[in-house]
């Protein structure tokens, strides 16, 4: 009796997560959610339907292999380690977002498109409003909202300052300040200094990119040596399973476990390593 009462649940375990995983691949969908239901499945359920299709996917496979293996192994760890893995070991392993890089290929652009403008006479003012009719698309909606700031009456000088704000970014603030004191000179030399802000935006643009190509060798190598270890040892369960037969007692679960962590946290190290240390912005808040 109590062998048949295990079947059933772990039949019932295992029911349980292929439906998770339908749902989170999409092919289940919620039912319609009521007033009364705000119960922790609905959570989850609004919670996965507000990832992507592609997180959702991902999410699934963790899932469905994590059934798989710890089926195939007998080791429980490996319902929580395989999900995690098949999500998070491609996020740790890939290239950081280069937002720095991004804006100060917006702010480039602007600052020559302005250049140009001022050098046939036009006010700063009047800069700004042409540069917002063709905007870099990252600096769009910044745009448009310093425009409807200069239409009420606010100052240049404010309105600029107010935009740095905006961006939160001591790349913008450096671009920010120098037209911020060509607008309080009237325009005056404001020409030859957005063509030098122009040429340090280069510069600036040219050393990121090079300490990028550094950063990106050791993320490179990390991601040869954990593909060949994870082969390795796929290859080795599959080929010299009694190897392994340690690992399948309680004590081998949570060594290996322990190493697991190990290895994820050198991980975790190595990607903050590769992330872009925060600097302090030069222009204060209006707030």
């Amino acid at each position: 009796m109590t062998l048949v009462l295990a079947v059933l649940a772990a039949m019932l375990f295992v029911a349980g997560l292929v439906i998770l995983a339908a749902v989170l691949a999409g092919v289940l969908e919620a039912q319609p959610r009521t007033r009364s239901s705000t119960g922790l499945w609905t959570k989850v359920v609004d919670g996965v339907h507000a990832m992507s299709r592609r997180s959702r996917l991902t999410a699934a496979l963790g899932v469905v292999g994590g059934v798989v293996v710890t089926l195939w192994t007998g080791w429980p760890l490996m319902l929580v380690v395989v999900p995690l893995a098949v999500h998070g070991v491609p996020h740790l392993l890939s290239a950081p977002t280069q937002n720095q890089v991004e804006l100060l290929q917006a702010l480039d652009r602007w600052v020559r498109g302005m250049t140009a403008t001022m050098a046939t006479g036009k006010s700063i003012t009047d800069a700004l409003r042409l540069s917002a009719r063709t905007p870099p698309p990252l600096l769009a909606d910044h745009l448009v909202l310093l425009i409807r700031r200069l239409d009420d009456r606010w100052p240049a000088p404010q309105a600029l300052l107010a935009l740095a704000d905006d961006l939160d970014s001591p790349d913008a603030d450096a671009v920010l300040a120098s037209l911020v004191l060509a607008a309080h000179r009237g325009g005056i030399g404001a020409t030859a200094t957005l063509a030098a802000l122009a040429d340090t935006i280069q510069e600036r643009l040219k050393a990121l990119r090079e300490i990028e190509s550094e950063r990106a060798k050791p993320r490179a190598v990390v991601k040869q040596v954990t593909i060949i270890t994870l082969t390795l040892l796929g290859g080795s369960l599959l080929l010299a399973r009694d190897f392994f037969t340690p690992y399948g007692t309680p004590i081998g679960q949570v060594l290996l476990g322990a190493l697991i962590a190990v290895y994820v946290g050198s991980l975790v190290v190595l990607r903050r390593m590769t992330l872009p240390r925060r600097r302090e912005r030069i222009l204060r808040s209006l707030a």
